[in-house]
Formats: structure tokens, sequence, C-alpha cells
């Protein structure tokens, strides 16, 4: 059986880490315990070299470059001096504990496959963290079809089969645990949850994720699909209200405007919200139309039948997108755009 190997993404920690790396090694003498200092600074050293002294080994950026680019180095080094070992990835602010962590690390030598420690949200939970994990999961759901409990939690276990695979995901800040689990969904890998205590010490006023910036960066990928569906939908309505207007005919109205809106909306999609990479825009195009005519014939028979039911044109065009939406974005993601890269991480990080 192969060693536990903890990996600790840390920027300006406190003894919590030591401590951590204290607990780890006193409860597994063999376990191997990887610190990133993500250019905490000179005035984080002590911490960092009392982690050293309990056998934990530190690597070391000379500025600040986000958890996600301090989760790829530990993925490096840990692929290159551990080939093939399992990792567990835990939090250096307390929020794990040793059994957890280890209960973890369990069940991904028994699964294979990807492992979230995933938290209740019980008890005293601080209202941004609990209404932002609420958020993101309804959010990942409709983007997905799939359902995972706790989408931002930092304790994951991966698979050394893994490693190669984490490295390419796109992102260098809080989005890119996020993008894991998108691009999970995206090739179809299994994700199993296991649950573990939900602790937030002092309000989790230790943690260094920024609400709005860090939520941006989060919420990326389906923010920028959601601007593209607004534009496509406001153009669909115009039209559809517009040539409704002139001919009174909801089908021909429906038809118009769709072939209008679906052709900005795929143009938007591919140059700003998908990366096309090397998939060519006949395949693309070819699929993406396949999607128009079959939400066409969803959308036409769900307003045609509220309408006869006596609901207004508009409220009915409204209820219909609504529920479309979702749809929309899975077969986009995993069918349309198959191949392709979401554009998520396409600008800068500071």
């Amino acid at each position: 059986m192969s060693a536990v190997i903890v990996l600790i993404p840390a920027y300006e920690p406190d003894h919590r880490l030591v401590t951590l790396v204290g607990s780890l090694r006193a409860a597994v003498p063999d376990a191997r315990v990887v610190a990133v200092d993500d250019g905490s600074g000179p005035a984080y050293r002590p911490v960092f070299d009392a982690a050293e002294n309990l056998g934990c080994t530190v690597l070391r950026h000379p500025v600040n470059k986000g958890k996600g680019h301090a989760l790829k180095s530990g993925f490096r080094y840990i692929a290159s001096a551990h080939r093939g070992d399992d990792v567990v990835c835990a939090d250096a602010d307390g929020q794990h504990t040793v059994g957890d962590i280890l209960r973890v690390a369990d069940r991904v030598r028994r699964a294979g496959h990807l492992v979230l420690g995933s938290r209740r949200f019980t008890g005293t939970v601080p209202l941004r963290s609990r209404l932002g994990n609420a958020v993101t999961r309804v959010l990942f759901s409709a983007a997905t079809g799939r359902h995972v409990r706790d989408t931002q939690t930092g304790l994951r276990a991966y698979p050394g089969s893994m490693l190669g695979w984490l490295q390419r995901v796109p992102g260098d800040r809080f989005e890119y645990e996020m993008n894991v689990l998108l691009e999970a969904a995206q090739d179809n890998q299994a994700v199993t949850e296991t649950d573990i205590a939900t602790i937030y010490l002092e309000q989790n006023r230790s943690s260094h994720f920024r609400p709005l910036v860090d939520s941006l960066r989060v919420y990326r990928p389906l923010l920028r699909f959601s601007a593209s569906s607004l534009l496509a939908f406001a153009v669909d309505t115009v039209g559809l209200l517009a040539l409704y207007a002139m001919t009174g005919a909801l089908l021909p109205s429906v038809l118009g405007a769709r072939a209008l809106s679906s052709t900005v909306n795929f143009l938007v999609n591919k140059r700003f919200v998908f990366n096309h990479g090397k998939v060519p825009w006949r395949a693309t195009a070819t699929r993406y139309w396949m999607l128009v005519l079959s939400l066409l014939a969803a959308n036409f028979l769900l307003i045609d039948g509220l309408t006869a039911a006596g609901v207004p044109l508009l409220p009915a065009k409204l209820g219909t997108e609504a529920a479309l939406f979702a749809v929309s974005y899975l077969v986009q993601r995993r069918l349309v755009f198959a191949g392709s890269k979401p554009r998520d991480s396409a600008l800068s990080d500071r």
C-alpha cells in the first residue's frame, strides 16, 4: 500500500499549518506532506521552516501566483518524485481534520477516481460560505447535469493517474477547482463524495478568498455563457414580437426570430464562450444547428401550449427560455463543442 501524500497550498499561513503537518505525521508516521509556499514572503518563513522541521517538503513560489498554480506545482512535483501515488489536497487554515483527510485518502485508494470531501453545512456556517456554495451548486448542476453537494471543498483526493490531466486544466487561482469539476464532468469522469466535518474557525477570517473578484473567476464560464444567451434571447424576443405583430402567425414568427438569434448565439459562443481549438467549423455548426432544431421544436410546443392555456405571449416566452437554458448549455458544452475548452481562464490573473 502506497504512503499517504497530502498536498497543502498555502498563502500567508499561521500556526495551523504547522499543527496540521504535525498531526498528520503523528497519525501516519510515513505520511508525505508537501506544502506550497505561494509567495507568502519573508514574514512567513518561520511557519514553513517549522513545517519542514516536522518532515514536510516545502515548494516555494517567489511571488503569489494563486491557489490553482500552487496546486499544479505540487502535482508536478509529486508526479515526478512519487510517480503513480494518489494525492489528497487539503487547506492550510484548519478546516480539514486529520481523520477526514485519511478517510478521503482511503476512499480514493478504493475508488480509483476523484473523491470530494463534502461538507453538510450544518451548525454555525458563515453566510457568504453557505450562500456561495448553494449558488455554485445550482449553477454547476444546470451546467453539467450532475449534482455535487459541495463544489467548493478544498479537501479532494486524486488518483495518481490524474496528475498529468490536472496540470492541463485551465485556471491559476480560485477558479481552478471549479474548472476541475467542470472538466471532469465534460470528460465523463466519475466523482465520489464522502462526508466530512463542517469547520469554520473565526467565521473563516483567515480565508484569502475575495468574494467579488474571486467569485467572478469561479463563475466566469457560466457568466460568459449567460451573457451570450441573454444577447440571443433579446434578439429572439424582439424578433418574435416584431414578426408576430406583422404577420399574426406564431410559427413563421418563431422560425424567423430563432434563425436570427441562433446565428448570433453560435458566432458569439464559438468566438467568446468556448475555445474552438481544432474543432472544424463544419462539424461544430452541424451539431449546433441540430441542437437549434431540437430546441426550436421544444420552444414552439411549449409556447403554443402555454398560449393555448391562456398565458400571454411574453410570459410564455420567458418561461420557455428559462426552462431550456440549462439544456442548451449542457448540450453545447458536452456535444456541440466537444473537444473544446471553455474560455474561463482567457483573461490574465493578477
